[in-house]
């Protein structure tokens, strides 16, 4: 089940004459997927690499090649489209911009946008690193478009260097952050996410299953929103946000300690960790044999949510209560008996809710409500958790 964070949306991708422009097709089958409506102007040097019929055939929508068209014009584009993406954007595209040159499709829609501008450079490191792109990138960027900085690495010339246009996600991520709600503005939120580990010795641990995607896309996606991150990760196969403060942590102990280092000044508290709830008194230094194994002594991990309730400058605390079959009671009793303000709850044996998916079925409860959402991505989910917090933060519930 694919995200549909751009639904309702029109980009206005731009393709200029650079060896990345066969990579904006990547992008345009991207930014559909995720539920954009894409038109896409290109200039003749553009063309050169990607011939016109190609992006039709891939797009949905109105391909804009020609200044003289009768069909489509830049006005028509500009006056629908919520956001400009020009990928690749050449340096010399980029000094029209500046310049404010309008003499091909894409200068023309530049010209003629009022709206957000997110540009990724492609070129050798030296074009990149010459002063007067420099020059140029600062201005575009003082007038409030988004630079999303190219790659380091191997480059078309044979040569390392940065000027790689960046990567789709990085891209995409970005277009994702100009277009979300900025309701998080000025806020500061700490999110746990994954599980922790509990040595035996130095080879065995105790854990559990979680995969940290739902911590990591509520992380995201608040930073999406304008908010200050923290993401505190047990270990996990994800990559960190990007733009998120990420501590990495292995232990409930180590977990606890960043909390307590970081959630002093933060208007919300995300525990969407499952973290272990028992650990070896004192860990083996040595790997135990398997036939010297009778019995292990265990102690309880400390609760990181009722140490976070306590706190006597609280923030908004949500939880998660992962249960085993339809027991939102049980649920609701753990939010009260710690102190939540907010708890998350999910069945982990419905099939698509439980570990490890990148899909979850959850029920949003707090003190005088409940919603249920319906089984969907757990970026969209995290979505929905979010706007249940603002709400709760703004009174409106």
């Amino acid at each position: 089940m694919k995200s549909q964070s751009l639904k309702n949306k029109r980009i206005l991708l731009c393709i200029t004459g650079g060896i990345a422009a066969y990579r904006s097709l990547d992008i345009l089958r991207a930014l559909e997927t995720e539920g954009a409506s894409v038109d896409v102007a290109m200039t003749e040097a553009a063309t050169r690499f990607i011939p016109p019929l190609t992006v039709k055939a891939l797009s949905t929508g109105r391909v804009y090649t020609d200044i003289y068209s009768p069909e489509v014009d830049h006005i028509t584009l500009t006056r629908e489209a919520d956001l400009m993406l020009v990928a690749p954007a050449t340096a010399n595209t980029i000094g029209k911009f500046v310049a404010g040159i309008g003499d091909n499709p894409v200068t023309l829609c530049f010209l003629a946008f009022n709206g957000p501008v997110v540009f990724a450079p492609a070129m050798n490191w030296r074009m990149y690193e010459h002063p007067v792109v420099r020059k140029n990138i600062q201005t575009l960027r003082d007038m409030g478009c988004y630079e999303v900085e190219p790659d380091t690495g191997r480059l078309a010339c044979g040569e390392e260097g940065k000027g790689r246009m960046a990567s789709v996600e990085r891209i995409m991520e970005t277009v994702r952050t100009v277009l979300s709600k900025k309701d998080l503005s000025g806020r500061k939120v700490v999110v746990t996410a994954g599980p922790t580990l509990e040595p035996i010795d130095p080879v065995r641990y105790i854990s559990n299953r979680s995969s940290g995607k739902m911590g990591y896309a509520i992380a995201r996606d608040a930073r999406r929103r304008g908010a200050e991150v923290v993401l505190i990760s047990g270990p996990t196969q994800l990559l960190p946000p990007e733009g998120v403060h990420t501590i990495l942590v292995e232990t409930t102990e180590q977990m606890l300690n960043a909390v307590l280092e970081t959630v002093h000044d933060a208007d919300i508290f995300i525990m969407a960790a499952a973290v272990a709830d028992f650990r070896l008194e004192t860990p083996f230094q040595e790997k135990l044999e398997k036939e010297a194994i009778q019995s292990l002594k265990l102690t309880e991990t400390p609760d990181i949510v009722e140490t976070v309730t306590s706190l006597p400058s609280r923030p908004f605390v949500v939880g998660f209560s992962a249960e085993t079959g339809p027991n939102i009671a049980k649920a609701k009793e753990k939010m009260i008996k710690k102190g939540m303000d907010m708890i998350v709850f999910n069945d982990v044996t419905e099939p698509g809710a439980g570990f490890g998916v990148d899909t979850n079925h959850i029920v949003i409860i707090d003190r005088i409500s409940e919603k249920e959402i319906p089984l969907m991505s757990k970026e969209a989910c995290a979505g929905y958790i979010l706007d249940a917090v603002v709400e709760r933060l703004s009174g409106k519930t």
